[in-house]
């Protein structure tokens, strides 16, 4: 059983050059609305789909739709482009604006990782899906997805479970599985799975690694689990996925560092965040010098006044957003001397660099009854995942920063 959906789809990805792709026969239900499941890869870069090591991830691609690639919002960070997905929103706008982050009016610190500064729903704008979902009489399930651990707006979805890295992909699946067999009136109609196995296996290892080639072989036999136990309830032909990353992932090395205490007095500054984007705050009278210290800094970043931050990145709106920003180049480091000397491990990978980097891009793949066979759709903002998510769960979307119209192409007109 666990072979049969790789082995066929993978006979189709052979003829899908020689042949037109067969048009499914519906199966939309007219009377209710087909389930939804939002996968999130985390780290997986576009172009490892062509290492040919997740065969049931490249067979969904084939027999349903593919982009060449998405494009992140900007911070290409886990938790803002986490929170986009599922709001439509960009950073700017919902107020995850970086993994770590200070608010100027509490004082209060966000930090990804301490669940007790995320938990405080002060921290979260917008309205995520599972919370629209609930709101209209149904249910949603998330395995782990940034924020659906957080009463927002009051509402939390019906099964959630805090963060827990020792749970396996296998088991995250299993009890996914024991979530869709509820009793028909308690169900959820949408659903979330987070992997964080292929980001943390390019950090710890770096992009072309066999750690993170391994990485990407047990997150596909997860899924080829998740498949195997769709097609046993018999709902596979019934069920929408949508298979996501938040970013990509590229190189570093231990001689691509830029040490800002090397080009300022770290005296006359609050540095809210080091790692790819800097984020710095100087102190009263310090502005002008400091700014213009950084601003004409020969290093390998870019750095900017948080009011003349390219308009294409759709960044620096926000209170949250510290009053300097520096980004460094691809590959490159922003931290301290002191800091540096804190860190027990060096991340030969990293993410959080430009969203127009090509190694930031993340992946797409989208399989189901509401979905198209064999179709390669360009590059397009993962803003716009939001209103194709609402579309097909049939609820009225928030205001959001997506347009439907980038993805309807990739829909079944019967849909």
């Amino acid at each position: 059983m666990r072979l049969r959906f790789p082995l066929v789809l993978s006979c189709a990805l052979l003829l899908a050059a020689c042949a037109p792709a067969p048009q499914r026969t519906s199966t939309v239900r007219s009377r209710d609305v087909d389930p939804l499941i939002l996968i999130s890869f985390d780290g997986f870069r576009a172009d490892y789909l062509d290492r040919r090591l997740t065969p049931t991830l490249a067979a969904l691609a084939v027999d349903g739709v593919r982009a060449e690639a998405m494009k992140p919002a900007f911070p290409t960070l886990t938790f803002p482009n986490h929170y986009t997905l599922v709001t439509g929103l960009y950073p700017d706008h919902h107020g995850i604006v970086n993994n770590r982050m200070t608010d100027p009016v509490s004082g209060a610190h966000f930090v990804y990782n301490d669940p007790q500064t995320i938990a405080d729903p002060a921290w979260w704008g917008g309205e995520p899906l599972w919370v629209s979902v609930e709101k209209q009489g149904r249910h949603a399930a998330t395995m782990f997805w940034p924020g659906s651990n957080v009463a927002i707006g009051g509402v939390r979805p019906s099964q959630w479970l805090p963060f827990n890295g020792k749970m396996t992909p296998q088991q995250r699946v299993d009890q996914l599985l024991q979530w869709i067999d509820r009793p028909p009136a308690q169900r959820p109609i949408f659903c979330t799975l987070y992997f964080e196995q292929v980001d943390h296996a390019g950090h710890e290892q770096g992009p072309d690694s066999r750690e993170v080639d391994a990485a990407l072989r047990d997150v596909d036999d997860a899924l080829a689990h998740l498949v195997d136990g769709l097609q046993q309830r018999h709902l596979f032909e019934h069920t929408n996925l949508v298979l996501v990353a938040d970013h990509g992932m590229t190189a570093t090395a231990h001689d691509r560092v830029i040490y800002l205490d090397d080009l300022i007095d770290l005296d006359d500054v609050d540095v809210v965040n080091y790692g790819i984007l800097t984020g710095i705050n100087p102190n009263q009278g310090r502005s002008a010098a400091v700014a213009a210290t950084l601003l004409a800094a020969h290093a390998p970043m870019h750095c900017w006044r948080k009011s003349e931050v390219p308009a294409r990145l759709h960044y620096g709106k926000s209170a949250r957003v510290p009053a300097l920003l520096c980004l460094a180049d691809d590959g490159w480091i922003i931290t301290s001397h002191a800091q540096a000397a804190t860190r027990t491990h060096f991340s030969l990978g990293e993410h959080g660099y430009d969203n127009d980097d090509p190694a930031m891009r993340a992946l797409f793949v989208a399989h189901g009854p509401a979905f198209k066979q064999g179709l390669v759709v360009p590059e397009f903002d993962n803003v716009d995942v939001y209103p194709l998510l609402a579309h097909l769960l049939r609820i009225k979307p928030r205001p959001n920063d997506g347009d439907f119209r980038v993805v309807a192409p990739m829909l079944r007109k019967a849909h």
